[in-house]
């Protein structure tokens, strides 16, 4: 293997990481070189945006959920054939789960081995950008802070004496200056960018990030700053390819502009176990074909709640799939389109109708972070008593609800959950839930649904 590695890391979210990384990435893709993209974290926009750059899968690493052993190999398998590993980082570089930053962006470098490219926001502000500068790179003095690239800089002047004070002070190279742009290529909802999915003109997007970095950004010399990777003699201990496995079973995953926040680990977990994916669109497609699960995942309904509720033949194929059985996982925003309706701005769009419930929306998250969950009561997948890991963030809330507590099936030990500090509706073979998982932070979670797959298309048979 001759792929070479670094990490982007920021002093913040929004500091401009994702416009640094996509564009680093995008150009080098467009020159050539192939790049294997990673997101530490949990987070789906930002990975989905590096993919789109990238041409390839971007990977999650997330240490939290994830073991440290599992994540060195699914990060030394996946750059496979990439001449250059990627890796966003999240939050800011030192920030964890822990005071003292356990988890954190330079927690993952460590482990990986990888130097960082630290990206300031230089708003409103000139020599004391040297003195975080000096700080980060002091801070930890394992961590390799090879370069820093300053954002959102105003006038030459300001870039002048930025650059001249961290010269004088620090040993860090200032490896590129991205000047203050007034088109906004990411504009914001919520507390992240908005999906390629619903974003018009990804491509348009893409080659202005990759010129901004061609042009702002000096890619030889943040090329020749990463470390060359050594990969260790027992990654291939776990092997996390799904390649020529016979595929038995079949499970459909809602993939559109409404539904699209999948770890491109939790598709694979699921190959490995023998499942044949088949992407549906709960937008346009009519009828469910035949399937022995189906997976939904989470993503922004209420931006599609419109066409959902408008596209009433898939809504009712998908009611009548969960009476006859068919096993259906669904999280986030899979579970808010299982319910009866969604009011946004005074107006009701109903939905599938699975669970009796009605979803609004609020301005303020109602959920956000890990969470852990414990299993209470009898359900399709889950055993009483497993523990999980996951993370969970929303801003739907619970309009009405025609259940009782008891009535779900997780307990959550850490987080929000869907009410009263549970999570996980039941109805037969379906269970909803608001907390996502990361199937190599749970590895069960593929088995355990494919096993209830397999058993029920047995008895189709």
């Amino acid at each position: 293997m001759n792929s070479k590695g670094i990490v982007i890391g920021g002093l913040s979210g929004g500091s401009g990481k994702s416009v640094v990384t996509v564009g680093l990435v995008a150009a080098w893709v467009q020159s050539g070189k192939i790049v294997a993209p990673f997101k530490k974290g949990p987070d789906y926009i930002d990975a989905g945006w590096l993919q789109c750059g990238a041409g390839r899968a971007c990977y999650n690493l997330d240490p939290y959920l994830v073991s440290e052993d599992l994540l060195k190999a699914s990060f030394y398998q996946r750059i496979a054939g990439a001449d250059l590993a990627v890796v966003e980082g999240n939050r800011g570089l030192f920030d964890g789960v822990t005071s003292r930053g356990g988890y954190s962006t330079a927690e993952l470098a460590l482990s990986l081995n990888l130097p960082v490219l630290l990206v300031v926001n230089c708003t409103k502000v000139t020599r004391t950008v040297a003195a975080i500068v000096l700080g980060c790179s002091q801070f930890d003095k394992r961590l390799n802070l090879s370069g820093v690239i300053l954002n959102q800089v105003a006038t030459s002047r300001q870039e002048k004496i930025i650059c001249e004070a961290i010269e004088h002070y620090t040993d860090v190279e200032v490896m590129g200056v991205v000047p203050r742009i007034k088109k906004d290529i990411f504009p914001m909802r919520h507390l992240g960018m908005i999906p390629y999915q619903e974003y018009d003109g990804t491509n348009a997007a893409l080659d202005l990030l990759a010129e901004i970095a061609r042009t702002n950004i000096d890619l030889d010399r943040v090329e020749n700053s990463m470390s060359q990777v050594t990969v260790p003699d027992d990654t291939a201990a776990v092997n996390l390819s799904s390649v020529g496995r016979k595929k038995d079973i079949r499970i459909g995953v809602l993939q559109d502009a409404a539904f699209q926040f999948y770890y491109p680990e939790n598709l694979a977990a699921l190959e490995r176990e023998g499942a044949e994916l088949v992407m549906l669109n709960a937008l346009e497609d009519r009828q469910l074909p035949e399937l022995d699960g189906l997976y939904i995942g989470g993503g922004f309904p209420e931006t599609s709640a419109a066409r959902l509720s408008e596209n009433r033949e898939f809504r009712i194929a998908l009611n009548n799939a969960a009476e006859a059985g068919l096993p259906i996982y669904a999280e986030c925003g899979g579970l808010i389109y299982l319910g009866s309706a969604l009011i946004i701005d005074d107006v009701t769009y109903p939905l599938v109708g699975v669970f009796p419930v009605t979803f609004g929306m609020s301005k303020k998250p109602q959920a956000h972070g890990y969470t852990h969950f414990i299993t209470e009561r009898e359900n399709p997948f889950y055993p009483v008593g497993f523990r999980a890991k996951g993370h969970e963030f929303r801003y739907s809330t619970i309009l009405e609800w025609k259940g009782k507590t008891e009535d779900l099936v997780l307990k959550m030990d850490r987080g929000t959950g869907f009410i009263n500090g549970f999570d996980g509706m039941k109805y037969k073979n379906v269970l909803a839930l608001y907390t996502h998982v990361h199937a190599e932070g749970t590895p069960d979670w593929a088995p355990l649904f494919v096993k209830k797959c397999r058993a029920y298309e047995k008895t189709r048979l």
